[in-house]
C-alpha cells in the first residue's frame, strides 16, 4: 500500500484515484500521523500531499520528519516537497515570479521517475513558493523556466521531489510519473482490485460483526444496496435493512424500490411509511440547511423507532462514501469550509448506542459500482444515478407543499424517461429537475398563464467532487421542454441549467 499525507491539497483525492487506477491500495491520513503507525501500516512508499500553505507560516503543517530516516521512498508534491526540503536542510522562499498553470518542464535526464518522459513536457504548476537550495545529496532533475527546482531526487535516500502535480490531467505524463514512482522505485504490485477489496471487506466485517446484528438503512441507490449485500455476504440473516419512505421520493419509486429488493437482494427489509410526519415538519421551511436538517432528525427518530423493534442490534451499517465526508467537514476534522451537510456523515445520535460500519468510506462513486459488479449486484441498481438523501426537498427551491411535489414528480418523470430511451442514462453522472420559487408568463391556446418554471440539470463527473454540465443536443432539450410543458399542468417553462462545479454545486440546494 501507499500512504499518502495530507497536507490540505485540493487535489488529495486526484493522488489516490490515480494510485489506485494503477490496482495500488492507497489511503490518505492527516500530518500528525505517528511514525508507530506509519510502521504498523507497512507502506511501500510515501507521498506528501501539496497544500495551500507556506512553509515558513507559523501554522502551516508538518509532519514528523523522521519518516525521511524509515527507508521508505518518499514522493513530495509541491507543498509536499517543500517540507521535504525544508525538514532536510534546504531553503524555501517565496519566488519572485510565482507560477500557475500550465508551464514546460525540461527534464535532466530520462532515468529515474522521468523514464519514458520526453525532454520537454507540459506539466501544472500552483505555487507561490520555491525551493531556493537544495540539501545534500539532493539534484536537480528538471526546471521550468521560472522554477530552476522544478523537481529534484536523493537516488541513494530514495527521496523525491515535484513542484509540480503530476496528478492532474494537465500534466499529460504524470501519469506515467507516478507510475515510475510505484513499481520501479517502490516495488509495489497491481494486486488491489474491487475483487480483493471485497474479499477483504466481507471478513473484515464478518470479524467486526461476528454474531451480532446489525441494521443499515437502505435507500435504493448503489451506495446503500452495495452496502446491505457487502454485509449480507459476511452476516447474513443478522442484517436487518430498513428502507424509510419519507414522502420525497420519486414518482411510484417507493413501490419500485420494493419491487426490485424483493427480486435481487434476498435480505430481510422492513419499508416504513413517515410521509406525513416529514411533510408536517417541513412546511413553511424554506432555508436549504433547515430542509436538511430536519429530514435528517426525523430519518433518525423513525429509523430509531423502528431499530429498537429489531432486539439485539449492536451495529449500524451506512453506505457512506469519501466524497460524503470531505463536503461536509475535513476528512480528518481539518480546517475546511462546510459546503453543505449530509445527513449520513457526522456520526450517531447519543442516544443511539449502536456502534458504526461503513465499508466504503475510503471508495469513490465509480469503485462501489466495480464492487456492485463484482458481488452480483442488478446492472439497474449499479447504474442508478446518485439521488440525495433528502430527496425532492432539496429540489424545491423554497416551501415544500403537496401540489410543488406532485408537479416535480410528473417532470422528473418525463426527464428521466428521455434519458433512459435516448440512451444518454449511464453516460451522465446525474440528471434531475429542479422546481423553482418564481412563476412566469406564458401563453397557452390563446390564454395567458402564470405558471412555474422548472431547470433541467444534467452534468458529468467521476466522483462529484468536479463536475461538468453535459452538453445535451438542442434538438433533444427542446424535444424535453416541450414534452413537459404539454404534458405537467402548472409549467410553463423550461430552462437548462449550464454551471459547472465549482463554481456551482450539483444540486442546488
Amino acid at each position: 500500500m501507499i500512504l499518502i499525507i495530507d497536507f490540505g491539497s485540493q487535489y488529495n483525492q486526484l493522488i489516490a484515484r490515480r494510485v489506485r487506477e494503477f490496482h495500488v491500495y492507497c489511503q490518505i491520513d492527516p500530518p500528525d500521523i505517528d511514525i508507530a503507525h506509519i510502521n504498523s501500516l507497512k507502506p511501500k512508499g510515501i507521498i506528501l500531499s501539496g497544500g495551500p500553505s507556506s512553509i515558513y507560516e507559523k501554522n502551516s503543517p508538518k509532519c514528523d520528519e523522521s519518516i525521511f530516516n524509515l527507508g521508505i521512498p518518499v514522493l513530495g508534491i509541491c507543498y509536499g516537497m517543500q517540507f521535504m526540503i525544508n525538514a532536510l536542510g534546504g531553503t524555501v522562499k517565496r519566488a519572485r515570479k510565482r507560477e500557475y498553470g500550465f508551464a514546460a518542464l525540461k527534464v535532466k535526464t530520462q532515468t529515474g521517475l522521468f523514464k519514458g518522459v520526453d525532454e520537454t513536457t507540459k506539466t501544472w504548476m500552483s505555487h507561490g513558493d520555491s525551493i531556493e537550495k537544495l540539501p545534500r545529496g539532493f539534484r536537480i532533475t528538471a526546471s521550468t523556466k521560472n522554477t530552476k527546482i522544478a523537481a529534484t531526487a536523493h537516488v541513494k535516500k530514495n527521496l523525491y521531489g515535484f513542484q509540480f502535480h503530476p496528478e492532474v490531467h494537465h500534466t499529460p505524463k504524470g501519469k506515467a510519473m507516478l507510475r515510475n514512482f510505484l513499481f520501479d522505485v517502490c516495488g509495489c504490485k497491481r494486486t488491489w482490485t474491487m475483487k480483493s477489496f471485497a474479499k477483504d471487506s466481507i471478513a473484515q466485517i464478518r470479524e467486526t460483526i461476528g454474531d451480532k446484528k446489525v441494521i443499515l438503512g437502505l435507500s435504493g441507490g448503489v451506495d446503500s444496496s452495495v452496502t446491505a449485500i457487502l454485509i449480507h455476504k459476511a452476516v447474513g440473516k443478522n442484517l436487518t435493512c430498513i428502507f424509510v419512505d419519507n414522502g420525497l421520493l420519486r414518482k411510484d419509486e417507493a413501490e419500485k424500490l420494493k419491487k426490485t429488493f424483493k427480486q435481487h437482494l434476498n435480505i430481510n427489509i422492513r419499508f416504513v411509511s413517515a410521509k406525513i410526519q416529514f411533510l408536517k415538519a417541513l412546511s413553511k421551511v424554506t432555508d436549504p440547511e433547515k430542509k436538511r436538517k430536519i429530514i435528517g432528525k426525523i430519518f433518525m427518530n423513525v429509523f430509531e423507532a423502528e431499530a429498537r423493534k429489531i432486539k439485539g442490534a449492536e451495529f449500524l451499517a451506512q453506505g457512506t462514501l469519501y466524497p460524503d465526508i470531505i463536503e461536509s467537514q475535513s476528512a480528518f476534522g481539518g480546517p475546511t469550509s462546510v459546503i453543505k451537510s449530509h445527513h449520513n456523515v457526522g456520526g450517531l445520535p447519543k442516544n443511539m448506542k449502536l456502534k458504526l460500519v461503513e465499508p466504503l468510506k475510503y471508495l469513490f462513486k465509480d469503485e462501489v459500482r466495480i464492487l456492485g459488479k463484482e458481488l452480483g449486484l442488478d446492472e439497474n441498481l449499479i447504474w442508478r444515478q446518485p439521488f440525495p438523501g433528502p430527496g425532492l426537498a432539496i429540489r424545491i427551491i423554497g416551501e415544500i407543499k403537496k401540489r410543488r411535489l406532485s408537479i416535480l414528480r410528473d417532470v422528473d418523470e418525463i426527464l428521466l424517461e428521455e434519458i433512459r430511451t435516448s440512451g444518454y442514462y449511464k453516460k451522465l453522472w446525474q440528471s434531475f429537475a429542479v422546481l423553482l420559487p418564481i412563476k412566469s408568463v406564458g401563453v397557452m391556446g390563446d390564454s395567458r398563464t402564470y405558471e412555474n418554471i422548472v431547470a433541467i440539470r444534467a452534468v458529468t463527473s467521476k466522483d462529484a467532487m468536479t463536475a461538468d454540465w453535459a452538453r445535451l443536443p438542442h434538438k433533444f432539450l427542446g424535444h424535453i421542454s416541450n414534452r413537459i410543458i404539454n404534458e405537467v399542468v402548472g409549467v410553463n417553462r423550461v430552462v437548462y441549467d449550464i454551471s459547472s462545479k465549482p463554481p456551482s454545486t450539483i444540486e442546488w440546494e
